[in-house]
C-alpha cells in the first residue's frame, strides 16, 4: 500500500472520529459505529494517536 493510501486512511479515521463526536447526542448508535470504523482503520496500520498526528502533519511547524 502506498504512502498516499496510508495517509488517506488516517484522514478518513480522523474524519470518522470527528463525525462521531458531532453526532454523539443526536444519534448515539451512528456515532458509536463511526468511532468503531475509525478505530479499525487505525488498528489495521498499528497507528497510535501520536503517529497519526505526525503522519497527517497536524500542528507541525511551517517549513517555509
Amino acid at each position: 500500500m502506498s504512502e498516499s493510501e496510508y495517509r488517506d486512511d488516517r484522514l478518513i479515521a480522523v474524519t470518522l472520529t470527528e463525525f462521531s463526536i458531532q453526532y454523539e447526542q443526536a444519534d448515539p448508535e451512528l456515532a458509536e459505529h463511526a468511532w468503531q470504523l475509525a478505530a479499525i482503520r487505525l488498528i489495521d496500520y498499528d497507528s497510535r494517536p501520536a503517529r497519526a498526528v505526525d503522519a497527517l502533519e497536524i500542528g507541525a511547524p511551517s517549513r517555509e
